[in-house]
């Protein structure tokens, strides 16, 4: 293939991607989005392959790696629940990560890579190495601490060193001298000990970064580590020469770092915040005198088949899910009751918070798997009016988000964060397991209020049994 042709695949797989974004931005056109990715990402391997950098004695090596990669990608869709997406979004996260470090470590070594560039070039390029390795590390080691904290593997809460803060800088400061003794070194053997150094020190901060972070803020950890993926793609282009690369890591990266933005302003955190970390602690911290009280009073216990009367009697519904749904599988149940609701003539809609679940999108997936019409799942700011004429919201594993302390104690860890205000329905109703905080780790007023019912059990089992009631 011809560098004029190859150009043009670059440009048309470019195209596919902007659109491929586009389409993913909205539920009814994220099936044609990413069918437009699929196409652009086809279109750019088979124009590298065959573009004129690639040698016929390299087929073999492509080859092999494609049906090893496609093998593995096979088996992970056949086999990862749609629970685990969270998880398995971080973990290929961390293999964009691991792939820009290893690029820039082979053209770090590579002599013949180093003979196209001379002078303020040369320094440019090995700049380029530099930072690669650095983001790549980074994104790496952060990304496999989050799949840990995602599958349960490591624990939600954040680890807060002593002085983290200034080991944090005086990792940079060393970073950026060692960058200096990188690109004065006069032989690759020179310079070897510079970029091992820093990319210790990047695997170090991608952990330390993570851990600081506490569970309730994973979801921003999700999209903050897409968008170091996509910024790590970038600098792999740039070591490259990759032109494709360049464009398409610069959209994931600001596309991420959008993202995460919207997802901080939906709990009323800063991005800095976040990154320093100690947002979903074990246990809520000391309120200072003065300070609003501690929730107190006593919970009202609902049976599955007083549920199902309740909802039989209603005309007005609204479904919160959170992250208790997708552990205990329970969409499908949902969606048999809210068919069932929906054929009786009670208007049901489900109300998303941006921050539900593990990742950027979670409830919005699980109920799309269960094929829960997309016209009636809705955002926070589309429903939260509309929660005094409801005559039932029933909250299903959500805790935070739900939380009136978010409004009426500005001492709680979530003062201010926008929250679905259920408590505000004619009658609520949240199902969970027992009366254990959220991840922010504080008790929730909602649970003590008059208007509202716990349904304690496991998600999927009470949800059968209110659906063997409603049809009964």
């Amino acid at each position: 293939m011809s560098a004029s042709l190859a150009t043009v695949s670059y440009i048309g797989a470019t195209i596919l991607f902007i659109l491929s974004l586009g389409g993913l931005s909205n539920q009814e056109t994220s099936r044609r989005g990413n069918l437009y990715g699929m196409i652009g990402m086809a279109i750019a391997v088979l124009a590298t392959v065959f573009g004129p950098k690639v040698g016929s004695a390299g087929y073999v090596w492509i080859v092999g790696a494609m049906v090893i990669g496609a093998s593995i990608g096979l088996y992970a869709a056949r086999i990862v629940q749609m629970t685990q997406m969270p998880e398995l979004v971080a973990l290929m996260h961390s293999m964009v990560g691991l792939a820009a470090m290893l690029v820039g470590f082979a053209t770090f070594i590579d002599p013949e890579a180093a003979k196209e560039f001379s002078g303020a070039a040369k320094s440019i390029h090995e700049m380029e190495i530099y930072i690669g390795i650095l983001i790549g590390a980074i994104t790496f080691s952060g990304s496999i601490i989050a799949f840990g904290k995602l599958s349960g593997r490591i624990g939600g809460n954040p680890m807060l060193l002593p002085g983290r803060h200034w080991m944090n800088l005086l990792g940079l400061l060393v970073v950026i001298w060692f960058g200096r003794e990188f690109l004065h070194a006069p032989t690759i053997a020179d310079a070897m000990a510079p970029v091992i150094v820093m990319t210790a020190i990047a695997l170090l901060f991608g952990v330390h970064m993570v851990m600081a972070i506490g569970g309730a803020d994973m979801p921003v950890v999700v999209s903050m580590l897409n968008s170091y993926s996509g910024w790590a793609a970038a600098a792999t282009g740039f070591m490259l020469s990759n032109d494709l690369l360049i464009v398409i890591g610069a959209l994931v990266g600001s596309s991420g770092a959008i993202l995460s933005y919207i997802m901080c302003n939906a709990m009323n955190r800063s991005f800095i915040s976040v990154i320093a970390g100690g947002f979903g602690t074990a246990s809520a911290a000391p309120k200072p005198a003065g300070g609003a009280a501690e929730p107190a009073g006593e919970v009202t216990p609902v049976s599955a088949a007083e549920t199902a009367e309740l909802l039989r009697e209603a005309k007005n519904v609204i479904i919160v899910p959170g992250y208790g749904m997708a552990v205990a599988q329970a969409q499908h149940t949902v969606y048999e009751i809210t068919k069932h609701l929906r054929e009786k003539g009670v208007n049901v809609r489900f109300g998303i918070h941006p921050v539900a679940g593990r990742m950027p999108g979670h409830m919005n997936v699980l109920l799309a798997e269960a094929k829960v019409p997309y016209d009636i799942v809705m955002e926070m700011d589309e429903l939260n009016e509309d929660f005094p004429a409801t005559d039932v919201a029933i909250v299903i594993g959500a805790n935070d988000i739900v939380n009136p302390g978010a409004q009426d104690d500005p001492t709680s860890p979530i003062a201010g964060m926008p929250v679905l205000e259920v408590w505000k329905a004619r009658t609520s109703i949240v199902m969970k397991r027992s009366m254990a905080s959220g991840y922010a780790g504080v008790d929730n007023p909602l649970f003590y209020k008059d208007n509202n019912r716990m349904l304690f059990g496991d998600a999927k089992k009470m949800l059968d049994e209110v659906l063997v009631s409603l049809k009964t």
